[in-house]
């Protein structure tokens, strides 16, 4: 099957629009149902696996560090997992003493918070108390029975003459030694036991590493070898990379805690350090759940409340210190996953796997998310998983407005703004999604209401932006007669209230204005607006007007040469541009000395067609960056030429 044909589920309409059949929906979620239950009831085998393939990329560079001191494959595999066996052993032996001697030390424990929380009610509901307690004591003074009643007589005697009751004491016979050795290995096996399993299979895997590899790609891809290979490097790359720098970063934290710790002089640091050592794989939450517990024990073992602060201040500084500052410096900002994925994908695997699927959250969900950039069908995961936008910008643009919502349009053009240039902002934004909403008005997808609602934004979105918010509310408020103009000649009437008739004085230096025309069009009467405020935004005097106000004239009065540069505008290929020749003749008789420019925007094609030349112009452009720096090349020739006269 070729890579642009529709898979087997997927039927092209005769509109060209993709439609899936109700039998490819049945088989998704019966293959979804399927995986589900063999990762649930597989979990005793799968977790090992999956313990073992981390590991491997975690030893993979310590292994490739040992074969670079002239060993072969085997025992550099062989000393590695050693290595790694001995530091487990080694932890499992120190965690577990300071378990054993916490648990110890839980009775002292106990009397401290006893204090902490008498002191805590005292000050908090004390009064509250004292009056449910003198509340508790009258009802039980009224609700007690009498002391002087007697039993009746035959009640005496039967209790006179019932036997004394015996206490009995239940003991349990002392146990064997050889019984308690076998409870403490039964508790213990499971544990060894998937950890042998888990160190077994690493051998394996790491001998075998490029065997693995290559039956992998030709289960996956043997057809197309440079695809499969590029994934595998992917993968590798990026989870051995996230795997081994979440490591040493989540170490440095368990160190910096353990160390400050125990210098605050909270006992078992060390428990606590390689608690938040581990915990620290799990997003997000984690390394607060390692701080809870420590600022609880600090809380319990002395009368103040200064360890428990302090214990909480060092694991917000360390934090943010690792977070902020230490980890982007070494993977990057992100993993390439969505923080809401991320969290999803926590409680996804811990539901499967328990404990062991929230450590491993996020490296599985990484896998999957790069199975997704690669492998046709997973391409779902991508977009559902990954932290790149859904929609394009002039999507959401296009999107947004649809929806009449100006506000988030207006935020999204300030955020962008910030970056870039409003000239940017309508090449890469606005004229972008323009072009989307005519493609669709032409298809007949949306009506003529949307494509109104669509302008009204644009028009609500580029007062706002240049300071005319209040008039527009202002204008709204009294049903102003604008309301039922074209969007083009809304902002432009907008602009002459603030600058007059002629969008400025008439008397200005010469070569000093640039004219915007649009062809005839409402679209190129707004995408000629918009040019205005682009060039207005870098301080240039632009003035709008129609090609009608053109074979007028200048107006009584005006400089003689002010007009330097007369932008002839259209915002799609169409008729209008046939006609551009005619236009700029007539442009030339009023104004010989201006210098003539098409700005012929490209339309969805985003190419320059060749009919969109025309004729009589002097130069064409296809984008607003372009016209703006013709306009700056312009006018520092003419400041150039002034400082020369001078």
């Amino acid at each position: 099957m070729r890579e642009d044909d529709p898979s087997p589920h997927v039927r092209l309409a005769a509109d060209g629009t993709a439609k899936v059949s109700r039998g490819g929906h049945a088989n998704s979620i019966i293959a979804f149902a399927v995986v589900l239950t063999l990762l649930y009831l597989g979990r005793d085998i799968l977790i090992p696996l999956a313990l073992a393939l981390m590991l491997s990329l975690l030893l993979a560079p310590l292994v490739r560090a040992v074969r670079r001191m002239g060993l072969t494959q085997g025992p550099s595999v062989l000393i590695a997992v050693l290595a790694l066996a001995l530091a487990m052993a080694a932890i499992a032996v120190v965690l577990g003493t300071q378990v054993l001697r916490m648990a110890a030390s839980l009775p002292q424990y106990q009397q401290t918070i006893q204090r902490k929380l008498q002191n805590l009610d005292e000050m908090t509901v004390g009064r509250l108390g004292t009056l449910t307690n003198e509340a508790s004591r009258l009802i039980e003074r009224h609700s007690a029975e009498p002391t002087n009643l007697s039993p009746p007589p035959y009640e005496h005697s039967y209790l006179s003459s019932a036997p004394t009751p015996v206490a009995v004491e239940l003991r349990q016979p002392r146990a064997d030694p050889f019984q308690i050795i076998s409870r403490v290995l039964s508790t213990l096996w499971g544990p060894i036991e998937t950890t042998g399993i888990v160190l077994v299979v690493l051998v394996f895997v790491l001998l075998e590493h490029e065997s693995l590899r290559d039956r992998v790609i030709r289960i996956a891809g043997g057809a197309n070898l440079r695809m499969t290979t590029v994934a595998l490097n992917d993968a590798g790359e990026r989870l051995s990379r996230f795997f081994v720098s979440q490591f040493a970063v989540n170490l440095g934290v368990g160190v910096v805690i353990g160390v400050g710790l125990r210098l605050l002089g909270l006992p078992h640091a060390t428990l606590w350090a390689a608690l938040t050592a581990v915990l620290r794989f799990v997003p997000y939450v984690g390394v607060w759940i390692a701080a809870l517990f420590s600022v609880a024990l600090a809380f319990a073992v002395v009368p103040g409340w200064s360890l428990a602060l302090y214990t909480l201040a060092l694991f917000i500084i360390v934090e943010i210190i690792a977070g902020q500052l230490v980890e982007p410096q070494l993977f990057g900002h992100t993993t390439g996953l969505s923080p809401l994925s991320v969290v999803v994908a926590a409680v996804f695997w811990s539901s499967l796997w328990g404990p062991v699927g929230l450590v491993l959250s996020t490296p599985l969900t990484l896998c999957l998310l790069v199975g997704g950039r690669y492998i046709r069908a997973l391409r779902f995961l991508d977009l559902l998983l990954g932290n790149a936008p859904a929609l394009t910008l002039p999507q959401r643009f296009y999107q947004r407005a649809l929806s009449s919502d100006s506000h988030e349009v207006l935020a999204i053009a300030r955020a962008y703004l910030k970056r870039n240039s409003l000239a940017a902002y309508c090449d890469g934004v606005l004229i972008p999604a323009m072009h989307l909403s005519r493609l669709d008005r032409e298809l007949g997808v949306i009506s003529d209401e949307q494509l109104r609602l669509i302008r009204n934004v644009i028009v609500t979105v580029f007062s706002d932006l240049g300071g005319n918010k209040r008039l527009n509310l202002r204008q709204r408020g009294r049903g102003s007669v604008l309301a039922n103009l074209a969007p083009g000649e809304r902002l432009r009437q907008e602009r002459e209230r603030l600058t007059g008739k002629w969008q400025g004085p008439v008397v200005v230096p010469p070569g000093s204005v640039m004219v915007c025309l649009g062809l005839g069009s409402s679209a190129d009467d707004l995408t000629a607006e918009l040019l205005v405020r682009v060039l207005r935004d870098q301080h240039l005097d632009a003035r709008h007007f129609s090609v009608e106000d053109a074979d007028k004239g200048p107006p009584p009065g005006a400089t003689p040469g002010a007009v330097a540069i007369v932008f002839l505008v259209s915002a799609y290929p169409g008729a209008e541009r046939e006609h551009s020749a005619a236009v700029a003749e007539g442009v030339r008789l009023r104004l010989p000395g201006a210098f003539l420019v098409n700005v012929f925007l490209p339309g969805v094609s985003m190419q320059l067609e060749a009919a969109a030349q025309g004729d009589g112009a002097d130069l064409t452009v296809t984008s607003f960056s372009e016209a703006l720096q013709i306009c700056l090349e312009q006018q520092r020739d003419r400041q150039a030429t002034a400082q020369l006269a001078s």
